[in-house]
């Protein structure tokens, strides 16, 4: 196969020679530089899309997709809202519930939590708790037996275990003789769960749906309904059309309750790609000395192309060819090398943990405890073809000024 000339000339360049290994080090250097700056950016995009979606699952596992409450905190006509929420679109099941503070002792210990009264049955639709049960199961918190099921993390604060006896005071005072007293009521562990947040783990606390209505003294009403949706990112539009049925009601959604959280997230995934691509940028820009470098060294064969009949046109596509095949080298190996660390980073960092013998993520600190990823091919699309044409301007000045070489200036001391 007969190659034009400008990509013959141009891929030898690449090539190390005695007399400008130098300049073909350089060049090496700035290939790595953009394979670096490419898999660094590929490896933290794909690890913050991970937290992202690992997060947004666990909150999900125990927050609900769609809840309608109240002001006040007291839903009287629960079963209404409950039928009409379960009539909208995409709507797949809906679960009453009563929140409360509590505050649990066992053994001397002494911790707050969120008190949930749930209705097991009717839980499992909406939440996965039921699924991340260490011992126990939510189907033992029956009514009138006073069970409770506790997060793994609070239940170790507390000392106890399956089968332990609890004390649990809520802010609801009783009158006695003595003045205002908390009440208070000794519920018994039947199972603790562990959703892998340290948040839900170290507060919450489930109660059947009666016992905390009993506890509260709410009678038949409930503090509001949750809602499952086919699919999670529709919960505002179904919050919407909710709200219009629903005007005197206070309807939220998951990304209200945690609206903070992952818009610092989104915040944070741009500057951090901002601050990555610069990285990239720079190693692109690399390119331009090497090539001036290369420019200068070659002045007189740039010259004898000139006289044997090269256009100014033919002599910039060498030096164009040059630049881009060394910032396509640079930018695929990136990719890969990005990629394939991404993929594997469940392998990875557990060998540094061992090698370094302590956690990288406490889970005390962190919602997660481990680094996940989430490889998203458009990132890396959109990485890739970045990296391509900032190497690709990278090239336009210093090929424009080869193509500006004047031979007899160039051949005067030859």
């Amino acid at each position: 196969m007969q190659w034009p000339f400008e990509a013959f000339i141009g891929l030898r360049y690449l090539r190390a020679k005695r007399r400008n290994g130098f300049i073909s080090f350089i060049s090496l250097i700035s290939i790595v530089g953009i394979a670096l700056g490419v898999a660094a950016l590929i490896i933290v995009l794909s690890v913050m899309n991970g937290f992202q979606k690992e997060i947004r699952g666990r909150i999900l596992s125990v927050a609900s997709h769609l809840e309608v409450s109240t002001y006040d905190g007291r839903l009287d006509h629960w079963r209404q809202v409950a039928q009409l929420g379960g009539a909208q679109p995409h709507v797949l099941a809906g679960a009453p519930f009563v929140n409360s503070q509590g505050l649990f002792t066992a053994y001397g210990n002494v911790r707050g939590g969120l008190v949930r009264g749930i209705e097991p049955a009717l839980e499992d639709k909406v939440v996965d708790v039921g699924q991340h049960m260490v011992t126990g199961k939510l189907e033992n918190l029956r009514p009138g037996e006073f069970g409770v099921a506790l997060g793994a993390e609070l239940a170790r604060q507390l000392n106890v275990g399956l089968g332990d006896k609890v004390m649990l005071f809520v802010p609801q005072g009783m009158i006695t003789p003595a003045g205002m007293l908390p009440r208070s009521k000794q519920f018994t562990v039947v199972g603790i769960f562990k959703v892998d947040m340290f948040e839900f783990d170290s507060t919450l606390a489930m109660v059947n749906l009666r016992d905390a209505q009993v506890l509260s003294r709410m009678g038949d009403s409930v503090s509001g309904v949750r809602f499952k949706l086919d699919d999670p990112m529709l919960a505002p539009t179904v919050k919407q059309a909710l709200r219009a049925k629903l005007p005197q009601n206070l309807v939220t959604d998951w990304t209200d309750t945690n609206s903070n959280y992952f818009r610092a997230v989104q915040i944070e995934k741009r500057m951090m790609t901002i601050i990555l691509t610069l990285i990239v940028a720079v190693a692109a820009f690399n390119l331009v000395s090497t090539l001036v470098m290369v420019v200068t060294d070659k002045q007189a064969d740039i010259a004898i192309l000139r006289t044997l009949g090269a256009s100014p046109a033919s002599i910039m596509k060498v030096f164009m060819i040059q630049g881009s095949v060394a910032g396509v080298l640079g930018t695929l190996s990136g990719v890969a090398s990005g990629v394939l660390i991404a993929l594997n980073l469940d392998v990875i960092v557990p060998l540094i943990e061992r090698v370094i013998g302590s956690k990288i993520l406490s889970s005390e600190v962190y919602m997660i405890d481990y680094l996940p990823s989430d490889v998203q091919w458009g990132d890396v699309s959109t990485i890739t073809l970045i990296s391509l044409l900032l190497a690709l301007f990278a090239t336009l000045y210093p090929s424009w000024r080869a193509a500006r070489t004047q031979p007899a200036e160039a051949l005067r001391y030859e």
